[in-house]
């Protein structure tokens, strides 16, 4: 029986793997090549050249449209705090952070990126303040928020 011929490029050595798997081949062979100094001037080139051709077919992601909002993931924290927010009795900062495990600190921001972000405006649909005699205070004081097309 004959014996396997070495492969005489680096792309040719790497095998038949997915791509990712393919790729971190080609990198490792860029290391190796980098880390033999007697084979340097020798490996190098041909790594590198692997390493190219297997960053050219690996697809790009199509361009998204700046005008159209993001599309979110499904079953994220994100999805739910819309969900809320799209009810028509709304929801406070607390059901959020409670809802969400997030610190309330957290929840504002995520309501203020919103319509940075993504386009969507958020009304205060409510406004309830427990300061005076027989009151909570400040403390139990709260603010009802929706999605504004939602009311």
């Amino acid at each position: 029986m004959l014996a396997q011929e070495p492969p005489t490029t680096a792309a040719e050595a790497l095998p038949a793997l997915p791509a990712r798997q393919r790729l971190r081949a080609a990198a490792e062979a860029v290391f190796a090549a980098w880390d033999d100094a007697e084979a340097r001037q020798a490996r190098l080139p041909d790594a590198i050249a692997a390493l190219r051709t297997t960053l050219d077919g690996k697809p790009s992601r199509p361009p998204r449209d700046p005008a159209q909002p993001r599309k979110l993931r499904e079953g994220t924290k994100q999805q739910q705090v819309l969900a809320m927010l799209r009810r028509p009795k709304g929801a406070t900062v607390a059901q959020i952070a409670e809802a969400t495990g997030w610190q309330v600190h957290t929840v504002r921001g995520f309501l203020a990126g919103l319509k940075k972000r993504q386009g969507i405006a958020v009304e205060a649909a409510e406004r309830v303040r427990q300061v005076g005699p027989g009151k909570e205070g400040a403390q139990g004081s709260y603010t009802v928020y929706r999605i504004a097309e939602a009311g």
